[in-house]
């Protein structure tokens, strides 16, 4: 048979039972026989819910074609440019919990490179991708091949290397037949909790359409179970000392308490031990807001309950989180603290320098628990928690609630967040929030309230600006039942916006809210408070001729792509429109003007930004002085003891 036909017809040929195929008709049909379980419906579903592809020269004839032989099986997305499909992709992996993901796959040269700032987004937050981008001939009969780079030192370099340091795995597929080895591995590094994140799969576009007689068996359906590593008796039992002996214990959410599916666990924990939890950006939402002993947000973004505790606690219980800096508060918000771990990956367990145990978040808690039996922590400081989980509550209600704004005044974040939380307080179940970049994500992890799992999806690994749309599509496609809300500043919307048409298109309806302040309000506030000039961020702080910056109309750029839109005056005008948004039956986005020099100014702690040890200006020699008494507090810690050994 030749090449390009198709596996529903091909014949089996050699004692093997073989089929011959081309490389990328082998490398979609074995896609599409990769299945799991879906944890909720208890269903066998694929593994992979699609490909987005924007198809070149260098994958439209190979990949494009055995896409389209499977078209069915494995739908094929159109998006708008590589970096929004992929991080549509990415997030609809966050959504499903890391058990789906999906495929993207792009041309050489620029379509390949622009999925790098994708692939160091799901490098950073461990969410699973496969990226498969076009590549140049391996034959070098058409050397050099349009948009290919050259490198005067080494024949064997593409565009595609810049992808291997932002790649949990990747491989150059230079014969068919080392798909049997990559394909597998590949799974292994999307699916195993530990390794979890980026593979690139390098295709050069001559070996795509290269046949070969595949075995059979490689095309049989294959049932991905997600493991649960269990932890080690000898590590719970030392965890469990460390925690008996605590007076001021508390415990942080990580995303990996949410991957794990563990917050029925994280709940049974704090209600019997009466341990205190705080959250990170990726773990909202693992505890529902109004649980008594939820503290809120840990750090930088965080509410003045779970500082106030994190700065007195003696040992702090770090479940499924990465400890980034904006956690710790760049090590000195709890540097007097022991801080223990439990997470499935042994590179984040080393980083607290305390006891360690490296399993499954929800086994970790269940075991710790069983050691712990009826041990709880002291009943002052639980009660103190009670008191200002409740006290931050109160807070929240105060910013977020319905008031008069003084005439002239233009409405900040907090209240834009109040206003669309409001508009959905009837709906039988949580909104879905996404949002990445900016003032934001501050405001939303103090403000924010879901009870579900889920219902905050905010990319802060990376922070990247523009994630919050593509974001938002692989949202809804992973959970076309929720109504979804992307919360979007004005430069991150200006940044990356076109996979609104594709919303459009694929009628994945988003509720798309647009805070307009005209700039970089969030590093205006951080070069200010630096001791920097208000230089370069906002509209009126930068290089312009004539008639100044442009005014940008939102509303109709949204309603060019084929959205409804409308731009409003004020909050009320806000909550009317929200009411709209919900009734309408696609996409639709809201703007409005917001002031960039308003926060919530409750909550938060330092946070390391290096100032000039050299300047002309005072407010800059300040800066300096404030930020090195502030750095006196700083206690980065040492890897986790291994064992004791007499020298």
């Amino acid at each position: 048979m030749n090449a390009t036909s198709s596996p529903a017809s091909a014949t089996a040929s050699g004692s093997g039972g073989a089929v011959r195929l081309t490389m990328a008709q082998a490398l979609v049909r074995y896609l599409a026989a990769q299945y799991t379980i879906d944890p909720d419906s208890g269903e066998r579903v694929r593994l992979f819910g699609g490909v987005f592809a924007i198809f070149g020269h260098g994958n439209v004839a190979g990949l494009g074609e055995a896409l389209y032989q499977h078209r069915d099986a494995l739908p094929t997305y159109r998006a708008h440019s590589e970096q929004g499909m992929a991080n549509a992709a990415i997030a609809y992996a966050k959504a499903h919990m890391r058990r789906r993901m999906m495929a993207v796959t792009a041309s050489i040269g620029p379509g390949s490179t622009n999925l790098v700032t994708s692939a160091a987004l799901a490098h950073v937050n461990r969410l699973p991708v496969l990226l498969l981008p076009g590549d140049i001939f391996v034959s070098r009969a058409p050397d050099p091949v349009l948009q290919q780079l050259e490198d005067f030192a080494d024949g064997t370099v593409s565009v595609n290397d810049c992808l291997r340091p932002v790649s949990r795995y990747f491989d150059r597929i230079v014969k068919p037949e080392q798909l049997l080895r990559a394909l597998p591995r590949a799974m292994r590094a999307l699916t195993d909790p530990a390794l979890c994140g980026p593979v690139t799969l390098a295709l050069p576009q001559d070996v795509q359409t290269e046949a070969w007689d595949w075995p059979q068996a490689f095309f049989a359906p294959r049932l991905h179970a997600f493991r649960a590593p269990a932890p080690q008796a000898d590590e719970v039992a030392t965890l469990a000392a460390a925690l008996r002996e605590a007076q001021r214990p508390v415990l942080i959410a990580g995303g990996g308490v949410l991957y794990g599916r563990a917050g029925d666990e994280l709940r049974r924990f704090a209600d019997l031990h009466r341990v205190p939890v705080a959250e990170t950006q990726a773990g909202k939402g693992a505890l529902a807001w109004d649980h008594p002993l939820q503290l809120g947000a840990a750090g930088v973004c965080g509410s003045s309950a779970a500082n106030a505790l994190l700065a007195q606690a003696d040992l702090v219980l770090a479940v499924g989180t990465r400890l980034q800096d904006f956690t710790t508060g760049s090590n000195a918000l709890y540097a007097g603290a022991r801080i223990a771990t439990i997470n499935v990956n042994a590179y984040d367990a080393l980083k607290g320098g305390g006891p360690e145990l490296i399993c499954d978040a929800g086994l970790g808690l269940r075991a710790l628990s069983a050691s712990l039996s009826d041990w709880h922590a002291p009943v002052p400081w639980a009660a103190r928690a009670r008191d200002e989980a409740q006290a931050w509550r109160a807070i929240v209600d105060a910013v977020t609630g319905r008031r008069e704004l003084p005439a002239g005044t233009l409405p900040y974040d907090g209240e834009v967040i109040g206003a669309v939380q409001r508009s959905g307080a009837r709906s039988d179940r949580d909104d879905i929030v996404v949002c990445a970049a900016g003032t934001l994500p501050a405001e939303l992890e103090k403000l924010w309230r879901t009870r579900t799992p889920g219902g905050y999806h905010m990319e802060y690994g990376y922070s990247c600006m523009g994630y919050e749309i593509a974001g938002g599509l692989g949202v809804k496609m992973a959970r076309p039942e929720r109504e979804v809300v992307v919360m979007v500043g004005d430069g991150s919307y200006l940044m990356l916006n076109a996979e609104i048409a594709s919303s459009v298109m694929l009628g994945m309806k988003l509720i798309v809210v647009v805070l307009d302040n005209r700039g970089f309000g969030c590093i205006n506030r951080l070069q200010q408070a630096c001791g920097g000039a208000a230089f370069n961020n906002m509209w009126d702080d930068c290089l312009h001729a004539g008639d100044g910056a442009p005014p940008i109309d939102f509303a109709a750029h949204a309603r060019a792509m084929g959205a409804q839109a409308e731009h409003v005056a004020d909050i009320d005008a806000l909550e009317q429109a929200m009411r709209r948004a919900r009734a309408a039956r696609g996409t639709y986005l809201i703007s409005i003007d917001t002031d960039h020099r308003r926060t919530t100014e409750h909550g938060g702690c330092w946070w390391e930004v290096a100032v000039p040890q050299v300047s002309e200006r005072d407010a800059v020699r300040q800066a300096r002085r404030d930020y090195e008494i502030a750095k006196q507090r700083q206690q980065p810690r040492p890897p986790a003891a291994q064992g004791d050994c007499d020298v």
